[in-house]
């Protein structure tokens, strides 16, 4: 009757999984409401208050299941700064982690075109490392979603349309 130390452990990692997979799906419901009620009412810049806007960092477990906490984080300097920094390291390093980076954003905007609707970081991310993708860091949706972000100012490829929330530009 009794649970081993291992399949208790499962147990929670399975649970953890379920809980984190509720929380995306309670925050992508509220982001439809909240992007339905914008799209409602034209003529407001933000008719919603904040409070709806509160739960979507939920989205992102930080307990997380066990495959996103056992995978290894490799390290690679930021895309923004190429040059900011004062270090030793080879040319050749500067210019894998540019390629890298733009891989990244390359498979975000695949994800986010395979899906065919607006996605919140963590949900990206959890495609993005599905694939083997790694980001420096001890927060991963917090560089992805910093890097969308830049990326979104443009208005190029990403279009920015909550906290968090990411689209193709039209």
């Amino acid at each position: 009757m009794f649970l081993s130390e291992a399949e208790a452990e499962a147990r929670l990692d399975d649970l953890r999984r379920q809980r984190a997979a509720l929380d995306r799906a309670i925050a992508e419901h509220e982001l439809y409401l909240d992007l339905g009620r914008r799209l409602a009412r034209p003529g407001i810049a933000d008719p919603v208050p904040a409070q709806t806007q509160g739960p979507v960092p939920v989205a992102q477990p930080r307990p997380g299941p066990a495959p996103a906490a056992s995978a290894p984080v490799a390290p690679m300097k930021p895309t923004s700064q190429p040059t900011a920094e004062p270090t030793a390291e080879s040319p050749a390093a500067g210019s894998a982690a540019r390629r890298e980076g733009r891989r990244l954003i390359e498979a975000a905007e695949e994800i986010l075109s395979a899906a065919g609707r607006p996605m919140h970081a963590a949900e990206i991310w959890e495609r993005l490392a599905a694939r083997g993708l790694t980001l420096p860091g001890h927060d991963p949706v917090a560089a992805l979603n910093t890097r969308l972000w830049k990326r979104a100012q443009g208005g190029a490829v990403f279009r920015r349309l909550g906290d968090g929330v990411y689209g193709l530009a039209p």
